[in-house]
């Protein structure tokens, strides 16, 4: 079964996981640097628009787990 994304802002993503330690200011400096740390792959423009895919969020964050411990 094929999990639905959704699309948040920076700022809503912060408040879904506010207690996983992520901060409005943490996601942005990751969505600046997204060339260099994996990051694009959450993201979706709209215009001026940013969104981030959760689904992919999440596969990123396993990633980077995957890469710290390899």
């Amino acid at each position: 079964m094929e999990t639905q994304s959704q699309f948040l802002t920076a700022p809503k993503l912060a408040e879904k996981y506010k207690s996983a330690g992520f901060t409005e200011a943490g996601i942005r400096w990751q969505l600046f640097n997204r060339e260099h740390n994996g990051f694009n792959r959450c993201v979706v423009r709209v215009g001026r628009r940013v969104l981030i895919d959760e689904v992919e969020f999440i596969a990123w964050l396993r990633s980077q787990r995957e890469a710290k411990v390899a």
